[in-house]
């Protein structure tokens, strides 16, 4: 299988738990790599590109949080986060930077590695699917793949990972449909726990940020179905500016 040629980056400033879950990883047959924090680890994945990070939330000099939003403004690299505590904050803050899976500690090892082999097998039946070109334009709005950057007449619409997975989405397939399962599947692979409620929420305020600009009709709403992308022209009554 894939996952049997995967390696694994820990990264988290506790050595015990390092040595643990490498213990687990190898012993399940996947290769594993380590850091003690944020800095070494993206020095480490610039040099090795693992396969899928674990990454500790709660570190000294750089912490998980800001290690994520680095990996994420370069690659789509899995990522499963390790956290001290059970923070609803930190697990919503994680999952809008784009976390595959979330594990609080204390934890049992052999659960974190089944959740590891399930990532590495989700994406090796799910390659990413080819998203939109790195610079979309339609009608007012623009996309910048590479830069994860919306804009709307050329003014940036701060976006998050979320939302910005979402509005790229819909717009790989214009004319298309999308239920929420298939969004789900898209922004986070199949088999993610997200509720139908949380891409309704998130759908609200990606209206409200483009409204906010005159695009209130980048998002449309296909009753029974799911969504699509609007004709992005622009609502009448709405700022330009």
């Amino acid at each position: 299988m894939a996952i049997m040629h995967s390696t694994v980056l820990v990264v988290d400033d506790d050595p015990h738990i390092r040595d643990l879950l490498t213990f687990a990883l190898q012993k399940a047959g996947l290769a594993t790599r380590e850091a003690a924090d944020g800095e070494a680890a993206l020095a480490d994945i610039a040099l090795f590109v693992p396969s899928l990070v674990v990454l500790d939330i709660n570190m000294p000099r750089m912490d998980g949080i800001e290690t994520c939003r680095r990996i994420r403004a370069q690659s789509d690299l899995p990522v499963l986060f390790l956290s001290s505590r059970d923070d609803e904050i930190d697990r919503i803050l994680g999952m809008e930077l784009g976390a595959d899976d979330y594990v609080t500690k204390p934890f049992s090892p052999r659960e974190v590695v089944a959740r590891i082999a399930a990532i590495l097998r989700r994406i090796s039946r799910n390659p990413t699917p080819p998203p939109t070109p790195a610079q979309f334009a339609y009608g007012g709005l623009g996309l910048d793949a590479d830069g994860w950057r919306a804009t709307w007449r050329n003014v940036e619409v701060p976006l998050t990972v979320t939302e910005f997975s979402i509005v790229r989405t819909l717009a790989a397939a214009p004319h298309r449909v999308f239920t929420r399962d298939a969004i789900i599947d898209r922004v986070h692979g199949p088999g993610f726990a997200m509720t139908d409620r949380t891409i309704d929420s998130h759908v609200r305020n990606l209206r409200a940020k483009f409204a906010l600009l005159g695009g209130a009709d980048v998002i449309e709403t296909r009753a029974g179905l799911g969504y699509q992308l609007g004709p992005c022209l622009g609502a009448p009554g709405t700022s330009h500016g």
